[in-house]
């Protein structure tokens, strides 16, 4: 019995010792699972902080490029709305990124079709809005220089400084043809070259200078 006592204390001796052992085991496993963990932790909140960052900055890139786009088609833009539009996710990613996309779009933003050549047909209608813009400085004139020889009107009147109205308004008219044809040819992405230009104002000088003559002789 003595000895079996013993042999018993031993083995429990064993036993104790191998449950110790195995108890700092998971002791140590625990705490390098926790150290890990804050790592992660630690290492997620980095991450989630980069991000943020990026997403910010995507974001101004992206804000900058709409305000560009903007800019550059005017009214076309607003059938997207004034402000930028929420952004969506591409449908075909591939290994692209934010910033791969965003160079993109500023590619396309900066991109300016060439103009296309001037063709006879559009000089023509160019020279018509000379023609319109020298008949109306014409009538224009006409009508101003009538009303200031109005019979029992005193002079030194507001109506003194009409002949010289007229001669500016018969000036203008065909300047302001010149810039009606050019924001014709802007919508229509026609080059509008020095030659067209002079072509639209002298036919609008011309134009109204024939007219006023005529209208002379025959007064």
């Amino acid at each position: 019995m003595l000895r079996r006592l013993t042999t018993l204390e031993e083995e429990a001796a064993v036993m104790r010792a191998e449950a110790v052992r195995w108890h700092d085991g998971r002791v140590q496993a625990a705490d390098e699972a926790v150290r890990k963990a804050d790592e992660a932790l630690k290492a997620a909140r980095l991450d989630a902080a980069e991000a943020q960052r990026t997403l910010e900055s995507v974001d101004a890139r992206a804000a900058g490029l709409w305000a560009e786009y903007v800019h550059k088609v005017g009214p076309v833009a607003e059938r997207y709305g004034r402000t930028k539009p929420p952004a969506v996710i591409p449908r075909q990613r591939g290994e692209k990124d934010a910033i791969d996309y965003l160079e993109e779009v500023a590619t396309k933003v900066k991109y300016t079709a060439p103009a296309r050549p001037l063709t006879v047909g559009v000089k023509a209608m160019f020279a018509i809005f000379g023609l319109v813009g020298g008949i109306v400085g014409a009538v224009l004139f006409r009508v101003l220089r009538n009303n200031a020889h109005v019979p029992g009107v005193p002079a030194g009147t507001w109506r003194d400084a009409l002949p010289v109205v007229a001669l500016v308004v018969l000036l203008a008219c065909p300047v302001l043809a010149v810039v009606g044809a050019k924001k014709v040819a802007d919508r229509r992405g026609v080059g509008l070259d020095l030659s067209t230009v002079v072509t639209v104002l002298v036919t609008g000088l011309a134009t109204a200078g024939l007219i006023v003559a005529a209208a002379g002789l025959g007064s």
